[in-house]
């Protein structure tokens, strides 16, 4: 399995449509890219990190091209609610022992 981490700095004002988009946008990915899903915590007010776990590197590099057209407002409307989206860092799951 692969893990990616992201940062997510969200504008004031624009928490809830930047949640609300990262639900829709994260069940589209989960539905047309096989993703394994995702988990948003928030760090303080304004900043997020999420974490998305699929099940290979090459599947999520490889992601994007089979989400429908709405995923294209989902995705804008994320990126106008924040002042920055970074992605921290992927890596290579060696062992798991989160209770599932």
């Amino acid at each position: 399995m692969f893990t990616v981490i992201y940062s997510f700095n969200v504008k004031p004002n624009h928490i809830e449509s930047f949640e609300k988009a990262w639900r829709d946008m994260t069940i589209l990915i989960i539905e047309y890219e096989g993703s394994l899903g995702s988990r948003l915590n928030k760090q303080n007010e304004l900043n997020y990190i999420a974490y998305a776990q699929w099940p290979s590197k090459s599947t999520w590099v490889n992601s994007g091209s089979k989400l429908p057209e709405i995923s294209k407002e989902i995705r804008n409307i994320m990126k106008e609610s924040c002042d920055k989206i970074d992605t921290l860092f992927e890596l290579e799951i060696v062992e798991d022992l989160l209770k599932k």
